[in-house]
């Protein structure tokens, strides 16, 4: 007798981007960590909660998240019930699944793009349909109307970088059934935002995450914005105390620090711009990005050959196995001065 369900005694799990030990002693581009450190008013607001003896630690956080939704709902000019705070998006992503569709029920996504929604359909027992990508960043043989309990896109695509336009947004909304997933981890470094579809198409949510751009991947936080119907159901099968008091105070003042936010991501912006210019040069072919990386693929389509060498140099990026990808590489803006030493390997690769 088994003592687990036998799909999840069966399936493999996600993995995520190797962590190397000796962590200093890299220059790691593999998981689209922000380079820069957080707000300063974020460690202050830490120890603030902290005070001289941790007092605060021994009393449960506030399980509504009411400060943090206040100061988020302000910023984007939303209600609050129109919000939620989670574990880092990828607690909405679970729930959002388990939410709505039931063992054996369909959800979708593109392909590729985050590969973590395989894994927690699986979990959930839904199944699932992929659709790939024309040469023009289109869905292939998306359906009039799609059935599925809910789609996820990730808009910039993660790996590619590139943004589906709105308007192509918009009309995916009006074609699905279901829900609308629009998966915006890393929105803050792209020209426009889906967000105001929210109030357009009911059927649209919309997933934050504060691990890329306001450089709290540590803290795992993450929002969602959608009608108050389906946050009420997101309220009820997330964990009660789903985050930290130290967690909730790190993301209020991130969020109440839009300047900080701002003149980051306007450097690693620049720094993806000279970085991109320095790749079509090594004669790269680069998808151009909406995100914190870039993948490009060298001159002899071989991403493989690149990864172990630049392994070899102690410089991590991200490869993929997988066919469609295996031709290039994903790699994180870092700091100027890692995307020069960066661009230096590949020139002595070749």
């Amino acid at each position: 007798m088994t003592l687990l369900r036998p799909d999840i005694a069966a399936m493999a799990g996600y993995v995520p981007g190797f962590q190397p030990p000796d962590n200093e002693a890299w220059i790691k581009l593999n998981t689209n960590e922000n380079p820069y450190p957080p707000s300063p008013k974020v460690l202050e607001a830490i120890m603030a909660e902290l005070g001289s003896d941790a007092e605060s630690l021994r009393k449960y956080p506030d399980p509504a998240s009411r400060a943090m939704r206040q100061t988020a709902a302000g910023l984007y000019g939303f209600p609050v019930d129109w919000l939620i705070t989670a574990n880092g998006s990828d607690e909405l992503l679970n729930n959002l699944i388990r939410a709505c569709a039931e063992s054996g029920e369909e959800i979708g996504y593109v392909h590729p793009s985050y590969s973590y929604y395989a894994t927690l359909a699986e979990i959930q027992g839904a199944k699932v349909r992929t659709f790939g990508l024309d040469e023009n960043f289109r869905l292939l043989d998306f359906p009039t109307r799609y059935a599925g309990k809910l789609f996820f896109l990730t808009t910039p695509n993660a790996p590619l970088g590139f943004a589906f336009p709105l308007d192509y947004i918009d009309e995916l909304a009006e074609r699905c059934a279901g829900l609308l997933v629009i998966d915006e981890a890393y929105v803050d470094f792209a020209e426009f935002s889906a967000l105001e579809l929210v109030r357009k198409q009911a059927n649209v949510v919309v997933t934050r995450t504060f691990s890329k751009s306001y450089s709290l991947a540590g803290m795992r936080l993450g929002l969602a914005v959608a009608r108050p119907e389906i946050i009420r159901a997101l309220d009820k099968i997330r964990d009660h105390y789903h985050l930290d008091r130290l967690a909730l105070a790190a993301g209020n003042a991130a969020l109440n620090d839009q300047t900080h936010l701002t003149k980051t991501v306007a450097r690693i912006r620049a720094t993806r711009e000279t970085f991109v210019a320095g790749l079509e040069r090594l004669g790269y072919c680069v998808i151009p990005s909406q995100a914190n990386f870039v993948f490009a693929s060298p001159p002899d389509r071989n991403g493989k050959r690149v990864y172990d060498a630049l392994f070899d140099r102690k410089i991590l990026v991200r490869y993929f196995s997988d066919p469609i990808l295996a031709h290039g590489l994903r790699m994180t803006i870092g700091t100027d001065l890692e995307m020069e030493q960066t661009l230096a390997a590949l020139k002595d690769i070749g």
